[in-house]
């Protein structure tokens, strides 16, 4: 059955509107080549964005004026504003941007462990406020945030989880509640994998695992180009993994004996501690560069005793990348966060070697390009993406 005049016409401003953001701007010439429209179907197309408050002339091709076949259009950028949040134990870090996801504004809040619920929430939500004002962003039309913790796949609400702060769950009642934006919410690790599948390590990849390997430790799955929450949001939970070598089995109400007490960055600092590696100096060793981190720039450093102590550490990453393969045959693991980022290239071999060792299965290991910082990207993207869904269906 065909798509009625108004459904085609929706269609192909959608089409449009995803190539100027993937392109950038463009001429009518150029949109009628790359869509495949009629001369009159663009130039309706073309006024009916303009009229919508979508797109807008931003120049002209060609270095000399050559009339309205030269006009440049562009989306609006500031036809709606985003933010984005990274959610840590002890912190909250903002971004606010434009449609375009260009950065407007950034802020980061350091939260003591004595401040309680209630003011801590209060003291992030008016973080976001305040820099969202002072860029010139309010009001904001959706914000992303990125959390640790299980994400209900039924109600988007992040869930109780012994050992994380009650605030973190009260910050997202309270932004719900106070601003008129759209507030979604993800596991953190999730966002780092939508960021890396996007704009970093796995861009050529649409079936991949990353782990996460920062204060704590977990896991993301994308298969087929989609994330994979599981049933109750704990796909990638791997910090429960039962592991030898630990002494124990982790519980229900904590993962002590599992994989994060191999990989985690208390047991990286433990490790690097048994093979005399210390930290840069200078390092901080808090949420924004775990001390982990810094040991294991450290060892890359320190020639052959760095090697023992990677070498070890390579071993204990590659039960965690052998788990993922046996059960996934993702072909391809990233070593992520901050941990994963200080490594590099030269941790993802060493890991690469072992995992061979252990696995039949042929799987590629990388270090993700972005560090930290994937998990604000990540929170920005989705936010973006539902922004950009709202606008472009409804014509603003």
């Amino acid at each position: 059955m065909p798509a009625s005049p108004s459904t085609a016409r929706a269609i192909n401003d959608r089409l449009a509107l995803r190539l100027l953001q993937r392109e950038g701007p463009l001429t009518a010439g150029q949109l009628k080549s790359l869509t495949g429209l009629s001369r009159p179907s663009v130039a309706d197309l073309v006024e009916r964005l303009q009229g919508a408050g979508l797109i807008h002339v931003v120049g002209e091709a060609g270095a000399e004026r050559r009339g309205p076949n030269a006009r440049l259009y562009g989306i609006v950028a500031d036809r709606a504003h985003l933010a984005a949040l990274d959610v840590r134990t002890h912190s909250v870090a903002v971004v606010v941007a434009d449609l375009l996801g260009r950065t407007l504004a950034e802020a980061t809040l350091p939260i003591g462990s004595d401040s309680g619920t209630g003011p801590a929430a209060e003291r992030a939500a008016e973080l976001l406020e305040r820099t969202a004002r002072e860029a010139g962003a309010a009001p904001l039309h959706s914000v992303g945030i990125g959390a640790p913790g299980l994400i209900d796949p039924v109600t988007g609400e992040l869930r109780d989880t012994t050992g994380l702060p009650a605030w973190h769950r009260s910050l997202i009642r309270v932004l719900q509640t106070r601003l008129p934006a759209r507030v979604l919410v993800e596991n953190e690790t999730n966002l780092a994998a939508v960021a890396e599948h996007r704009t970093g390590a796995a861009q050529d990849r649409d079936t991949f695992v990353l782990l996460w390997l920062g204060q704590g430790v977990g896991a993301a799955v994308m298969l087929d180009g989609r994330l994979r929450r599981g049933a109750s949001g704990g796909a990638g939970e791997i910090g429960f993994l039962p592991v030898p070598g630990t002494g124990g089995v982790p519980s229900a109400v904590n993962c002590d004996g599992g994989f994060h007490s191999l990989a985690g960055s208390a047991a990286v600092c433990e490790l690097a501690a048994e093979h005399g590696i210390e930290a840069e100096p200078g390092a901080s060793g808090g949420e924004s560069e775990p001390a982990a981190a810094s040991v294991v720039r450290a060892a890359l450093a320190e020639g052959a005793k760095g090697d023992v102590f990677l070498d070890v550490l390579a071993e204990r990453l590659a039960v965690g990348a052998a788990a993922a393969a046996a059960v996934l045959d993702p072909g391809c693991v990233l070593l992520a966060g901050e941990i994963g980022h200080a490594g590099g290239a030269d941790l993802a071999d060493r890991v690469a070697r072992r995992l061979a060792r252990m696995s039949p299965l042929r799987t590629e290991v990388r270090a993700a390009d972005l560090g930290g910082a994937a998990v604000l990207h990540g929170a920005l993207l989705v936010a973006r993406e539902a922004a950009q869904d709202e606008l472009f269906t409804s014509g603003g």
